[in-house]
């Protein structure tokens, strides 16, 4: 027997989708973006899962989340990197 409340999944949905782009965002954070992105891509996935039950009025909400996580977690992982690398082998 299925108990679960459709709208409040949708709302859920909602929600998922709305903090992806809020993490998503942080991802372009300079040393802390790496963190950011990862949680964004995970809400991604969440939301992604629930999409295929439910139509997502939020779903650019998630592309837009998803792209910034990409793209932060490309170049920041990158930097950080380097900066940790030049940090610990000039001392």
């Amino acid at each position: 027997m299925n108990t679960r409340n459709p709208a409040l999944e949708k709302i859920r949905l909602m929600q998922v989708s709305v903090r992806c782009a809020i993490f998503g965002g942080l991802a372009l954070l300079p040393l802390i973006g790496v963190c950011f992105g990862v949680a964004a891509m995970l809400c991604s996935i969440d939301a992604r899962r629930m999409e295929r039950e439910y139509w997502n009025p939020a779903r650019y909400y998630r592309y837009f989340g998803l792209l910034c996580a990409a793209v932060g977690l490309l170049v920041w992982s990158w930097v950080d990197t380097f900066i940790f690398y030049r940090m610990f082998m000039l001392n």
